[in-house]
């Protein structure tokens, strides 16, 4: 991975104890990077946070919690899903 900085997701914790953290770049996936939670700072520990990730030398050396990006994805996260929701309901039964 190139040095820089990166969107990264806190996709999910293992055994309380390891943070999987996937790294964005144009919207896509570009790598994963499993670090000791201990790392990620405490507000961020939960699963779809948003962290600004920087890499430099292929290690990362720090990360910054996002909140607002984070509200922002849970956001549109709901909204996609309650559309999706209401066009599942308006869609006739077959067995009318």
């Amino acid at each position: 991975m190139i040095d820089g900085t990166y969107i990264g997701v806190l996709d999910r914790i293992v055994d309380g104890k390891t943070a999987v953290i996937l790294l964005e770049a144009d919207d896509e996936v570009q790598d994963q990077r499993d670090i000791p939670i201990e790392r990620v700072p405490q507000e961020g520990r939960k699963e779809g946070s948003v962290l600004a990730v920087t890499v430099e030398g292929s290690q990362i050396e720090a990360i910054e919690y996002r909140p607002e990006e984070t509200t922002q994805r849970r956001e549109d996260a709901q909204n996609r899903l309650d559309r999706l929701g209401k066009r599942l309901s308006e869609k006739p039964d077959e067995d009318e």
